[in-house]
């Protein structure tokens, strides 16, 4: 027999395997270990920016490489790709535990953020109570005693000035609140100034409805209802949306009463109050509305 046709039977064999395309286990293993390691640093990447001061611990493999690449003789052929299997699965446990921290930093979030709204909510509801109402909820009451005459209200610069400024940080707030505090004290020139400085200094301010309707308040209270239906009317024009439009429509009505303008006029406001912001006032207020409109007898 020739030399080209004296073929060993364990070499027939080797030919057969690499024509049916199943490699040797030392090379399926140094194709996936590669993968495999980049999957590592990448999960160790992704921990190092999720968990910037390692509050997570670092990905570390499960189950650890063979020192070689070549099976012991006699070792079954699935044992390495095994192996590597198991180093995947390591990874996507590892995946799944990276995933739950992340779900719970984000509700933990959403729970401050919840917190944050509900506060702020709940003092934008106080300030409106104490707008609505003709004292200040806070102020105390002073009953004279029998026989001697009530102490005079102080009045003008030197008891705008004994009214305490705000100084939390936030000019806008301060400069609102200040105005409102005067407001309170009565001190409606005071308050005029200081709430018009409010609207042209912060336009933008989430306290601007209030400023703008606020200043309207003052000049109603202060006897001054033409001042007032022009700055009723601005916040209503100008800030549609804001959390005291509703507010400066009811008192633009108030105004205009005060004006003693045609009963038609008065009855555009109310329409305009009840179409755009239905609910949007309280009930006192709204009882005032039914009662208005009776006097003028709106259609």
């Amino acid at each position: 027999m020739t030399g080209a046709m004296m073929i060993s039977i364990p070499a027939r064999a080797a030919l057969l395997l690499l024509a049916i395309g199943v490699a040797p286990p030392a090379a399926a293993q140094s194709g996936l270990e590669p993968r495999v390691d980049r999957l590592e640093r990448e999960m160790r990447a992704v921990q190092r920016k999720v968990f910037p001061n390692g509050v997570a611990p670092t990905v570390e493999p499960q189950i650890t490489a063979p020192q070689t690449t070549t099976a012991p003789p006699g070792a079954p052929i699935a044992s390495p790709i095994a192996n590597l299997e198991a180093r995947v699965d390591a990874l996507e446990g590892q995946f799944t535990t990276l995933t739950g921290q992340i779900e719970q930093t984000q509700f933990r979030l959403r729970q401050i953020e919840e917190q944050f709204n509900a506060y702020k909510k709940a003092t934008d509801a106080r300030l409106t109570a104490l707008e609505r109402a003709a004292v200040p909820v806070d102020a105390p009451a002073i009953v004279p005693t029998v026989g001697a005459a009530a102490p005079a209200a102080a009045t003008g610069t030197a008891a705008a000035s004994a009214v305490e400024k705000p100084d939390t940080g936030d000019a806008g707030e301060d400069d609102y609140i200040y105005g409102y505090r005067l407001w309170a004290a009565k001190q409606y020139p005071a308050a005029q100034t200081q709430l018009k400085k409010a609207v042209a200094a912060h336009p933008d301010h989430r306290r601007a409805s209030y400023a703008r309707n606020l200043l309207g308040r003052a000049y109603l209270d202060g006897g001054k209802p033409q001042d007032a239906a022009k700055a009723f009317y601005d916040n209503y024009v100008k800030l549609p949306t804001g959390d005291r439009a509703a507010d400066s429509l009811f008192y633009l009505s108030k105004a205009l009463q005060s004006l003693k303008a045609a009963p038609a006029e008065i009855c555009k406001v109310y329409t305009a109050l009840e179409s755009e912001y239905p609910g949007k006032i309280s009930l006192e207020q709204q009882a005032e509305v039914d009662r208005g409109k009776a006097a003028a007898k709106c259609k």
